[in-house]
């Protein structure tokens, strides 16, 4: 195609989206029915039973990226006086809003998740509720599904509870910001400041995600670190493509949610109920990942253990940190996709191999997945003694289809960033970059360049090429409406 520098880079990616989309079998628009319907909801989900706690006086808090409007979760703590902490985490109740087998409910059945593309997001919910009614926003008052955990000093559950509440989101912050006061780089984010005694809340908060990290590695969860790649733009022109990573103020929201899902998938099991499972197998290329460990100097077991793993990953880290998120997305990839199944009262299935977890499901955002709005509706039917809301067949194709609907978005999501990437390289076709190769099967060969954090095909010289190998790659073709970017193996 020509070249993209009379056209708006934005509205570019935006017509790539929506393509993208289309083609995935994926809505990028509501159907009329379901904007009728949001039409007619013109508050906030209220409530009166004396079952509900009204928790609107602690210290709620939410942290997420700079731009995020659709809250949540909000998180809260409290020293206890045998050296524990309760740690509560409240979960829009999107449920109380959105009514099972409406038609907007319909629509977030379809598509299973929000899909964030570099240049436009398409929300499983109308932005009027994601964003407002059914979102945990600043000094509003929303209904949630609390999880209450007790943590012992050493990072283990001691107790945990789930129930009803009404909170208020005392502060809106962001995780950049919050990371660099935690970790002495940065001031105090103005909204800490502006509320008492949160200052020393999310100190608390960060000891606990700390411990509860520090226990689930001991288990064997793997000390993974990926560079994402997040769009600047100016105005409507792409700029760059900036690597995101991991943080302390991440890390207390991330070691939250998984205690968190891990709480509510065993409250089901408690009540001898199905549940909707995120399972992650045993690696399938386990071979590989112990290839790669051996070119490094280290050996592992023949026989996949996460805590070997764990152990190798952490030293690799510490002997090259530059280079470790390359490492990194290796294992990610050898690993494989999760999916979700659905456990059965008294039937095992496998648990999460990466985070080290027997137990564990998909809770926290029912704003943007809709696993998380289904296991919503099973706990508050198994909290109220209701009947369940959904057969354990029906449950089972969802399953099925969350995992596929959720595989389609992330092949959108890739796709736009790889037409941005497009963009930014289309001007140096011809250029040689180091890479790592990312993807050896059947159906081609795929690389990642070192710098900048750009995906493409290896269109030749593939031959000996296996996940993690490094390679020198030149740059021979871009197609910015495909999100293609060809490379051929030089050197």
């Amino acid at each position: 195609m020509a070249g993209t520098a009379d056209r708006h880079h934005r509205s570019i990616l935006q017509g790539v989206a929506r393509r993208a989309m289309l083609e995935r079998g994926l809505a990028p628009d509501f159907p009329s029915q379901a904007l009728a319907e949001l039409d007619r909801i013109h508050g906030p989900a209220t409530r009166t039973e004396a079952a509900t706690r009204d928790l609107r006086n602690l210290l709620w808090c939410s942290i997420d990226n700079d731009d995020s409007r659709d809250l949540d979760q909000l998180t809260v703590a409290a020293a206890m006086p045998d050296g524990g902490t309760k740690v509560l985490v409240a979960i829009a109740d999107v449920d109380a809003v959105v009514k099972q087998r409406s038609a907007l409910d319909d629509h977030a059945r379809g598509n299973t998740t929000s899909v964030y593309t570099v240049a436009e997001t398409f929300p499983m919910l109308p932005e009027k509720l994601s964003t407002d009614l059914t979102s945990l926003n600043h000094e509003s008052d929303r209904l949630a599904v609390v999880i209450e955990m007790v943590v012992g000093g050493d990072g283990t559950l001691q107790s945990s509870d789930l129930y009803g509440a009404t909170v208020r989101n005392c502060a809106k912050l962001a995780y950049n910001s919050v990371a660099g006061w935690l970790e002495g780089n940065g001031p105090m984010p103005q909204a800490i400041g502006a509320v008492g005694g949160l200052d020393e809340n999310l100190r608390l908060q960060d000891r606990v995600a700390q411990q509860l990290k520090a226990l689930r590695h001991e288990h064997g969860a793997l000390a993974l670190e990926t560079i994402e790649a997040r769009p600047v733009f100016d105005g409507d022109e792409l700029k760059d493509l900036e690597a995101d990573t991991k943080n302390r103020a991440k890390d207390i929201i991330e070691d939250f949610m998984i205690a968190a899902n891990g709480v509510s998938a065993r409250y089901l099991a408690s009540k001898r109920l199905p549940s909707l499972r995120r399972v992650v197998r045993v690696p399938k290329r386990w071979d590989r990942i112990v290839a790669l460990a051996a070119e490094r100097g280290s050996t592992l077991p023949k026989e996949p253990d996460a805590k070997a793993l764990d152990q190798f990953l952490v030293a690799a880290k510490a002997a090259d940190p530059l280079r470790f998120p390359d490492l990194s997305l290796s294992v990610i990839k050898l690993l494989g996709a999760g999916e979700y199944v659905v456990e059965l009262p008294g039937a095992g299935v496998a648990g999460h191999f990466g985070l080290a977890v027997k137990d564990y499901s998909h809770s926290t955002a029912p704003n943007r997945r809709f696993p998380d709005l289904v296991t919503q509706r099973l706990l508050k039917a198994a909290v109220a003694g209701r009947a369940l809301p959904y057969a354990n067949d029906e449950l089972a194709a969802l399953a099925r289809h969350c995992t596929e609907a959720e595989d389609a978005a992330k092949k959108v999501e890739r796709q736009v960033t790889k037409s941005a990437a497009a963009i930014l390289l289309e001007a140096r076709v011809g250029e040689q970059f180091d890479a790592i190769v990312t993807g050896a099967a059947d159906k081609g060969t795929w690389v990642r360049l070192l710098q900048p954090p750009v995906e493409g095909r290896l269109e030749s010289g593939a031959g000996g090429l296996d996940v993690g190998h490094r390679v020198r790659v030149q740059l021979v073709r871009t197609d910015v409406e495909r999100g293609y970017i060809d490379f051929k193996r030089v050197g």
